[in-house]
């Protein structure tokens, strides 16, 4: 589950430092347009379980998971091939649908199994595995990046989509049981939709989810032209973003340990609280200054990140919870919810991020705000027996 996953971040981080020199070869004039090549992937991601969770859903899970890994093939090649700009997009749009699958059907298989705290904690070790990934992948496209060039990034992402896609068809047994099948009709995404939201948490969750998502999409797309253009640090880049990547992991690997006792919503909690503070406290010291030293900013974004790491599986495991009998379809929903959310915020806010980091902060704390606001009317709406669960 956990590599089924990190096919996605090896295709968005390990092209990171490649943006500028493709941005060159296609013809893009700005960061605000190389930034593009990465948010696009993150549409896709959100369209793509529309299509994939109902037929999951009927078909089972691994079938699913087949059709997509063949999808991010085909647009690879059309990344690769197909050098324009309005081409490039098209493909990591391609590659972002057929990414969705995979990313889907973790979740999905996962819930087919766990539920609850367990479910968490379950989600909790996938995504400790799973940001390895994200802290080696900078590195990673930049050795390929300085030996052969921008497409061979490409290449070695094809080469990990089939190697995962063996071990899977020979490892892992489907999971949907055919009691728990639902035939494929055509309001079966209708009626999917028209059950979710009546679960109150579910939509509250997942809408807590497209803000946290969203701020830290500008991060993903932004750190490349934070660090080489305002810090002047291209190479040290891959090690900054490794670092960064650590706090997350490190949150996610102790949530395991931490949500059995504690809870998944104290834990969210606390986390959003700290999401809040940090760009308070950045915005009230460096507000309309020049950048702190880079290790004032790494130690902002570590703290912040840390906080991420508490919320990433817990919010997932949290809106899935009441939904586990459309499991399919309720995380194609949610993923499709929190992600179209998260685009445009992304896009918006890092259309600001150039001379300054601030931005970016600004945007972490208006997100927090809103979050924060959602989690409040959840818990004032939620028993309190059902809170300390």
């Amino acid at each position: 589950m956990a590599f089924l996953m990190s096919i996605v971040a090896l295709a968005i981080d390990a092209l990171l430092p490649a943006l500028h020199i493709i941005g060159n070869d296609i013809g893009t004039t700005n960061n605000s347009q190389n930034q593009m090549l990465i948010l696009m992937i993150f549409l896709g991601l959100g369209i793509g379980p529309l299509l994939f969770g109902p037929i999951s859903d009927s078909m089972g899970r691994k079938p699913v998971v087949y059709m997509g890994l063949i999808l991010f093939i085909i647009a690879s090649f059309i990344c690769v091939h197909i050098q324009s700009y309005e081409w490039m997009l098209v493909g990591r749009i391609l590659q972002g649908i057929g990414l969705s699958s995979p990313r889907t059907m973790a979740i999905s298989m996962i819930r087919d199994k766990f539920s609850g705290d367990y479910m968490a904690r379950i989600m909790s070790f996938v995504t400790v595995i799973f940001l390895l990934i994200p802290m080696i992948a900078p590195a990673f496209g930049k050795i390929i990046l300085d030996t052969y060039n921008w497409q061979a990034i490409f290449y070695i992402q094809i080469v990990f989509a089939l190697l995962i896609a063996i071990w899977f068809w020979k490892k892992q047994p489907e999971t949907l049981r055919n009691i728990n099948r639902i035939p494929f009709t055509k309001n079966i995404f209708y009626q999917g939709f028209k059950e979710l939201m009546q679960y109150k948490n579910t939509i509250g969750y997942t809408l807590i989810s497209g803000f946290i998502t969203g701020s830290f999409m500008v991060y993903l797309s932004a750190s490349f032209q934070i660090f080489q253009e305002q810090y002047q640090m291209p190479d040290e880049f891959p090690y900054i973003f490794a670092g960064l990547a650590l706090a997350v992991g490190t949150a996610t690997f102790l949530n395991g340990t931490f949500v059995m006792r504690f809870g998944m919503k104290n834990i969210v909690t606390v986390s959003l609280l700290l999401f809040l503070l940090i760009p308070l406290l950045y915005i009230s010291l460096f507000y309309n200054q020049a950048n702190p030293s880079v290790s004032i900013l790494i130690g902002f974004f570590f703290i912040q990140f840390f906080a991420i790491g508490f919320l990433f599986g817990n919010l997932r495991a949290l809106a899935m919870e009441p939904v586990g009998h459309i499991a399919g379809i309720a995380a194609a929903l949610t993923g499709f919810i929190s992600t179209i959310m998260a685009v445009p915020i992304s896009s918006f806010i890092g259309a600001y991020v150039n001379n300054t980091a601030l931005p970016l902060f600004v945007g972490f704390a208006i997100c927090g705000a809103f979050s924060v606001c959602i989690l409040a009317y959840l818990l004032k709406s939620t028993p309190k027996k059902e809170i300390t669960n």
